[in-house]
């Protein structure tokens, strides 16, 4: 059986930490690992490694700091493959669905780190005087980012580009819920000698880690809960966070859109990835008349959402990822049914090894309804009736989630309306559509500060201001 380690300076080594954990297959239940419990020792010798490392890193040319994280880039593309293929052993992702979305994060860590190149980390302002202004961007240092389980290489890679081509170092703490890839991701490393780092564990590592006096920032995405904390702890220290929490993502469809068209598309943005995705789409409000078709078609696209092992090409849905995710989606199912639901498919558990769920439509559904209010992170389409599409759009607004949004629309009044959703990013017609270009900032319980695009480079570096003034030649009394 395998016992995960850390990566500290370059080198594999086991944790300061007496306790291991099993790491379990969802679709099997069988142990696959072990990985550690973590620990604060761990933490300060990946911190110190990072800050060690920091200044010859941030030295090197931009164009040298590039090259070396493209060089990382072909050799995680070239391993694509086994990578989702540990993904799905870790937390149930079919193996098809897993490679295209590693695929993708390849891709955009590669066009994030390129910025780099024509980033201004130094610009020159001429004075009229004669003086000048020189505006310097520096790195901030070791920085730390936590990711999440549910895409644990394309997340980690999401956060690295901008700020190791920035020039600060990085200490990584994925989830204890599949740390297996990205372990094996950082075996990958064509990195210096920490550069990167990797410590693995639960709270007792990610605490210690978010807390640490030499850490001056902190990427994470999970819980709102847990980013509160963060948030709080960084701002007594000063020190700089960017969190990305918890989505209730709206739909809103209007009236003169192609019902069974729209429905094939939402049935994907609710349960692909088995709905364990930030932007899944977790509430959908449709127009009166079509409401009915929409709905008979949404049931009929869920029925073909086949249950199963990932390594099966038949497979649509694999496992949620662990029996206490399973218990939350079931949770949020009865309490619907309880105040008055209707479930048209899915809706229980099925009598099979592994944490699988069905794909499951509700009606009748109102806010009083926890899958309504609260992030139910699983194969779930409630869907709500409205009388316009104003109303749609205001019901879509009424969350304290503000994470993306999706319309469907073709009207191009309703269309210019949808900005008026207060999400981070609002698709219209296309679900996750936009590419690296893509600048955002999450609001509400979902989280604070820009990414992407420029912006992720802002965060990961410091401006400072040199000016210059002309130079005098003073005269003899």
């Amino acid at each position: 059986m395998k016992t995960l380690q850390n990566y500290v300076g370059g080198k594999w080594e086991d944790s300061r930490s007496s306790t291991l954990h099993d790491l379990v297959n969802p679709a099997t239940e069988d142990v696959i690992a072990r990985y550690p419990g973590g620990s604060s020792d761990d933490v300060d010798r990946a911190v110190d490694a990072a800050v060690e490392a920091q200044p010859g890193w941030a030295e090197l040319p931009v164009a040298e700091r590039v090259d070396y994280l493209t060089r990382w880039a072909a050799a995680i593309a070239e391993h694509a493959e086994e990578l989702a293929e540990l993904e799905c052993q870790e937390m149930g992702k079919p193996v098809a669905l897993g490679r295209s979305f590693i695929d993708g994060g390849v891709q955009g860590f590669r066009a994030a780190v390129e910025e780099a190149l024509t980033y201004p980390f130094v610009e020159l302002l001429p004075g009229a005087d004669g003086g000048g202004t020189t505006i310097l961007r520096h790195p901030l240092g070791a920085t730390a980012v936590i990711t999440p389980w549910n895409f644990p290489v394309p997340m980690v890679l999401g956060a690295l580009g901008p700020l190791l081509a920035s020039g600060n170092t990085v200490v990584v703490k994925p989830s204890e819920r599949s740390p297996l890839s990205t372990a094996r991701l950082f075996e990958l490393s064509t990195l210096p000698p920490g550069v990167v780092n990797l410590v693995l564990g639960d709270a007792r590592a990610g605490a210690p880690l978010v807390e640490h006096e030499r850490i001056r920032l902190v990427h994470f995405t999970g819980s709102v809960e847990a980013g509160r904390r963060i948030g709080a702890g960084t701002g007594g220290r000063l020190c700089r966070s960017i969190l990305e929490l918890g989505g209730k993502d709206p739909v809103v469809v209007d009236s003169g859109v192609d019902p069974v068209a729209t429905a094939a598309a939402i049935a994907f943005g609710a349960f692909v990835n088995t709905g364990q995705i930030c932007t899944s789409m977790e509430r959908i409000y449709v127009h009166q008349d079509i409401a009915e078709a929409f709905v008979d078609a949404l049931v009929d696209t869920a029925s073909t959402y086949a249950l199963g092992d990932g390594h099966d090409a038949e497979t649509v849905l694999g496992p949620l990822v662990d029996a206490r995710q399973r218990d939350i989606v079931h949770r949020h199912v009865t309490d619907a049914v309880e105040r008055g639901a209707r479930v048209h498919i899915g809706g229980v558990i099925p009598k099979r090894k592994g944490f699988f769920y069905p794909a499951t439509v509700l009606t009748d559904v109102d806010d009083s309804m926890l899958v309504m209010t609260e992030e139910t992170f699983g194969p779930i389409a409630p869907v709500v009736v409205v009388s316009s599409f104003e109303e749609g759009l205001e019901r879509a607004s009424s969350s304290r989630f503000a994470l993306g949004a999706t319309v469907y629309t073709d009207n191009p009044d309703h269309a210019a309306a949808a900005a008026r959703i207060p999400a981070g990013v609002t698709w219209i017609n296309q679900w996750q559509g936009g590419g690296p270009e893509r600048l955002y900032e999450p609001a509400g319980d979902s989280g604070m500060g820009a990414t992407g695009a420029r912006a992720a480079y802002d965060a990961a570096t410091r401006p400072a201001t040199i000016h210059t003034a002309p130079a005098t030649v003073s005269t003899p009394s």
